[in-house]
């Protein structure tokens, strides 16, 4: 398919896109993918194009306020062959339709040179002021490109606009298996044409002939990893169809590869012809070539840093949703695979579970947007508490997140932390289900919904986990099924907050009464588990949870040691004094109720549960 070339008042201010048949676009200086920001007296959408049976039809749209002049003649509505042009303004558009490959059997050259990285560094430009100047808009040509295409585009326009005597440029790459096998063995030659891609090129529009980078060239410079320039010295009878660079007058051409991970294959290619007299006994050879060739590697090398910081920069804040900031800068100076590769340690584990989602669900049902956006709502007050003290976000279970405190970076008030990140969510949730009526907002707030936190500490393999097909960062071990048990056990408590004994008794070594409050609430024999565990409740400061004083927690704990010495009918007098609010007891009263308050046979003090 032919291409449509738009180029203004300067070098910069070019694009060359390909067209596609029967595809209506839009070209104007505000037009998306088609804009030519850089001519006023083009209007926003100007023109209305598409290519079809080898024309291209063009059509002035209303919007416009300036002429479109075809054959010299302003026009409303026309239509052009390759090779033809019209003009908007101070931008000539131009319809061309060369072909682009990279073919192995082209002549080999008359003499070639590799350029070292330092030697070329060494020597300084002989005009430096234009190339300075050029080089100088490489940086913000790749923070501001929004995809790979457009970078290419402009990389080409920099590389015609700061080479005198090149004729065409092109981005080309070569697949990384390839890449391999040309590297590291000597018997590998240039065979195989769909190895190499160009992945886009331009020209001066003085020269109309297909554009075929000689694949030599390019494998040469690839498995050197060095800069290489080729010279042919051809006259006209020797010259093959369909020249081997950018027209019948080029004689040179440059392939730089970019040495970096964030490129991958990648390399910039530049043909052109020598200009000046020489004598016939000498003609030009690939040193002249010096400052073009020094021009390439700089844009090379600088190109490759920025786009890997980018890359960089996009991986740390990708990791910034899993790790808080105090230990992304902690990561900031180490090796990421290193650091993130799984290693046995010791971790808190959260799991917190959103609850009163089935509810929500039907009562939304014709709004599942809504719905979406009230889970998402809940799901990042989770995570912003875990991040907010120093957590990372394991996992994402349905309705549920998981956080874990102690890895990458050791933590020694894991415990901690995590204790004051689960109140922080309960306490979001408290508030919000308490507030106004008449202020809430059911598509940004998240009332109607509850949580269950579960804590738990202990050893676990902490890393990037995973298959060869999908990899996260997450804990794994028993501590891990332990807290999301523990979670679950928020429901036959009618709790918030429940952890195992650890956790429990470094929290209260920690934190006084006046941050939270810790209370045992029963030993039980989960369901496939063979040893029973203590669970706990955290419970914020009395000032904050008025409806569960201190005394009321006194209260149970006493009803409890009653429990669990066999002492039901007392267990059950302690228990039927505390506050109806504190619902926890209805788990110790439902179980003297089944066995008609009667401890069973063996009774040793733990409860077995019958369900998860």
């Amino acid at each position: 398919m032919p291409d449509l070339i738009a180029q203004g008042p300067q070098p910069d201010d070019r694009w060359r896109k390909r067209l596609d048949a029967g595809v209506r676009l839009i070209v104007g200086r505000q037009a998306g993918p088609w804009s030519t920001p850089w001519d006023n007296l083009i209007s926003r959408q100007h023109i209305e194009i598409h290519y079809d049976n080898g024309q291209l039809f063009v059509e002035v749209l209303p919007s416009a306020s300036n002429a479109v002049f075809f054959r010299g003649h302003e026009q409303q509505r026309f239509r052009l062959k390759p090779g033809e042009h019209f003009v908007i303004g101070r931008t000539t558009f131009s319809l061309v339709d060369p072909r682009a490959s990279a073919p192995h059997d082209l002549p080999r050259p008359t003499d070639e040179r590799t350029f070292a990285a330092d030697d070329l560094l060494q020597r300084p430009f002989r005009e430096p002021d234009k190339r300075i100047q050029a080089l100088s808009r490489l940086p913000d040509i790749v923070h501001r490109t929004s995809n790979d295409q457009e970078l290419f585009q402009r990389l080409v326009n920099l590389l015609l606009s700061g080479i005198d005597q090149a004729h065409a440029a092109a981005v080309v790459s070569l697949d990384e298996i390839r890449k391999r096998q040309i590297q590291t063995s000597a018997s590998a030659t240039a065979s195989d044409d769909a190895a190499v891609t160009i992945l886009h090129w331009d020209r001066h529009l003085l020269f109309n002939a297909d554009f075929r980078p000689s694949q030599r060239l390019i494998r040469q410079a690839v498995s050197s990893g060095q800069s290489v320039a080729h010279v042919w010295n051809l006259d006209a009878s020797h010259r093959p169809a369909g020249d081997f660079t950018a027209s019948e007058q080029t004689e040179w051409a440059i392939c730089t590869p970019i040495e970096n991970d964030a490129c991958p294959g990648w390399a910039l290619y530049v043909a052109g012809s020598f200009s000046g007299e020489f004598s016939p006994g000498r003609p030009p050879d690939a040193e002249l070539l010096h400052d073009d060739v020094k021009y390439t590697q700089i844009m090379a090398t600088t190109l490759g840093g920025l786009r890997q910081a980018q890359q960089l920069a996009a991986r740390q804040a990708s990791l910034g949703q899993f790790f808080s900031p105090v230990v992304m800068h902690a990561l900031s100076d180490q090796d990421p695979e290193q650091v993130l590769a799984p290693r046995e340690v010791d971790v808190t584990v959260m799991f917190c579970d959103l609850r009163g989602f089935t509810s929500e669900s039907e009562r939304m049902a014709s709004d599942l947007f809504g719905l979406l956006g009230r889970v998402s709502e809940a799901l990042g007050v989770m995570t912003r508490h875990i991040l907010e003290q120093g957590g990372v976000i394991g996992d994402f279970h349905g309705d549920a997140a998981m956080g874990f405190w102690g890895w990458p970076i050791a933590q020694p008030d894991a415990v901690v932390r995590a204790c004051r990140a689960a109140l922080g969510i309960r306490t979001n949730f408290a508030a919000d289900a308490s507030c106004d009526p008449a202020t809430r907002n059911d598509s940004k707030f998240i009332t109607n919904f509850r949580c269950g936190i579960g804590l738990a500490t202990g050893r676990a393999v902490a890393g990037k986990i995973g298959t060869t097909d999908q990899v996260k960062v997450t804990a794994f071990g028993p501590v891990v099924n332990l807290a999301s048990r523990l979670e679950t056990m928020t429901k036959q408590f009618s709790a918030s907050i429940l952890t195992d004994g650890p956790t429990a008794r470094l929290t209260g070594d920690a934190l006084s009464p006046e941050i939270c409050r810790i209370r045992r609430l029963a030993r039980v024999l989960p369901v496939g588990l063979s040893t029973a565990i203590d669970v706990h409740e955290i419970l914020p400061p009395e000032r904050d949870c008025p409806e569960l004083p201190t005394t009321a927690l006194t209260h149970y704990e006493s009803a409890l040691t009653v429990f669990e010495l066999g002492d039901w009918q007392q267990a059950q007098q302690l228990l039927a004094q505390i506050s109806p609010a504190d619902r926890a007891k209805e788990l110790l009263l439902n179980f003297i109720d089944q066995h008609a308050a009667t401890p069973p046979s063996g009774w040793t003090g733990t409860i077995p549960l019958s369900s998860k």
